[in-house]
């Protein structure tokens, strides 16, 4: 299957959009209910917002739940800056908690405020922020979830309904004014943060995170690395002393092991949708904690390791997990050239597939290309927000192979000669999946999403 996302969004009247995507996108829904579920993909062309800030088909609208350098209604300071993954668990009485990382560095413009108790370093700028809402997405509070931690990129929920959050950096104690070492995942309870307070979950491993799924049948937690240069990230598995233990668990530690696919050194050379690898082999880690060099440098014996640029996106799904590589460019040093795959790896069978790739078509320079935060929706399908140049949207799926647009930046933080949007990060659905909460990263923005969803 393959059709250029610029004939299929023709097709659906929005406009503005040229790659390739090709692949098996009906495994990605395969035996879940919003699969069988599902009606026709795409909901029409998007529609200006008036207000400048999201455009989005007719008949469906926004709130903006909260907004960078607006007060925090705990008091605590202000909303800090730089809006990255989310997550929505379910409350009492129809209530949603939200929890939205900030991928601060030092240089941040509104730093997460340090409160305590939920500050692991003073001189970190990141971390969380909790939303309550009602069950009308009206914001009845907010405040500091954990603070003192380094560019809180991604992350993923837990089966226990806490938010594990990613520190993308591999920072020591001294570097940039830190105190401490950064590189961890910390959990954190959007309804009672103080329940898990600030600790690092060491034997997790110490690098550049980026998000985590985990198995809910066995508690093995997959874990993707974001290396900016040379070599790049590998795709983890921990395997906890508590599997499913609840909130805390993690921090009994574990066994941290990195993938290693026979014969492949590095993914972006494997360009066909459905090509599969059996045999997987996961490696021991030698030095987790990386005290003297980073785990992706580290010898991991004669059959080496297996590497990637830019895995993102991880989630679970029909007992598998999916992982995303953004993009891989020959120029930075990857071995293979592509602008963004989705992988499918079973545990069961040690198999690993490419059923997704997605690549240029005339011009690379219009949105699609580098898929980033990923959901499954309720309804059927998945949202995608992309980090590419020009102009940012979330991008739908459906399994048919559809790919639509749901939602436009329309704020410019640029100027009329030379725009700029930010990007999109953080997509989820409420509990019920009536609303879709999404991040704009420049300036910080949350909005909830509703309307006529299939």
């Amino acid at each position: 299957m393959s059709a250029t996302r610029r004939q299929i969004l023709a097709r659906s009247g929005a406009t503005a959009a040229g790659i390739v995507f090709s692949g098996a996108v009906s495994e990605l829904f395969t035996g879940t209910a919003a699969a069988r579920t599902m009606g026709r993909g795409g909901y029409g062309p998007l529609v200006p917002d008036p207000n400048g800030l999201l455009d989005l088909p007719k008949g469906f609208r926004y709130k903006v739940l909260s907004r960078e350098g607006d007060p925090l209604r705990s008091g605590e300071g202000r909303v800090p800056s730089n809006h990255d993954g989310m997550a929505a668990f379910a409350g009492r009485r129809g209530r949603v908690h939200l929890v939205r990382n900030h991928e601060n560095r030092v240089t941040a413009r509104i730093g997460v405020p340090t409160v305590d108790g939920l500050t692991y370093d003073p001189a970190g700028k990141g971390g969380c922020t909790a939303l309550e809402l009602d069950g009308r997405d009206n914001v009845l509070g907010e405040r500091v979830a954990i603070a003192g931690t380094a560019v809180n990129c991604a992350g993923g929920p837990t089966p226990w309904g806490t938010w594990l959050t990613c520190e993308e950096t591999e920072d020591r104690a001294g570097t940039n004014g830190y105190t401490k070492d950064h590189g961890f995942i910390f959990e954190v309870d959007g309804a009672d943060p103080r329940r898990t307070g600030a600790v690092p979950l060491t034997a997790m491993g110490r690098f550049q995170h980026e998000a985590v799924a985990i198995d809910p049948g066995t508690g093995v937690v997959y874990e993707t690395e974001d290396a900016f240069e040379k070599p790049f990230g590998l795709f983890y598995r921990f395997l906890p002393e508590k599997p499913r233990g609840g909130t805390g668990s993690l921090r009994a530690g574990g066994a941290l092991e990195a993938m290693r696919v026979p014969g492949v050194p590095d993914l972006s050379t494997v360009t066909e949708t459905g090509a599969t690898f059996d045999r997987i082999e996961w490696v021991p880690v030698p030095d987790p904690l990386a005290r003297e060099t980073p785990i992706r440098f580290q010898d991991f014996g004669a059959g080496g390791i297996t590497h990637a640029q830019k895995l993102e996106g991880c989630y679970w799904g029909d007992r598998s997990v999916y992982f995303v590589s953004s993009f891989a460019h020959s120029a930075d040093g990857s071995a293979g050239d592509h602008y963004g795959q989705v992988w499918k790896y079973e545990p069961q069978r040690r198999r690993l597939t490419l059923v997704i790739v997605f690549g240029p078509d005339t011009d690379i320079q219009l949105p699609g290309e580098s898929p980033d935060n990923i959901c499954l929706a309720p309804g059927g399908g998945l949202m995608v927000c992309e980090d590419g140049g020009g102009a940012q949207h979330v991008f739908g799926v459906t399994r048919r192979g559809e790919v639509y647009a749901m939602a436009r930046g329309a704020n410019n933080v640029g100027t009329p000669e030379d725009p700029e949007w930010g990007e999109f990060a953080g997509v989820t659905f409420s509990p019920n999946g009536s609303t879709m909460y999404v991040n704009c990263y420049t300036p910080g923005t949350t909005f909830a999403v509703t309307g006529p969803w299939h």
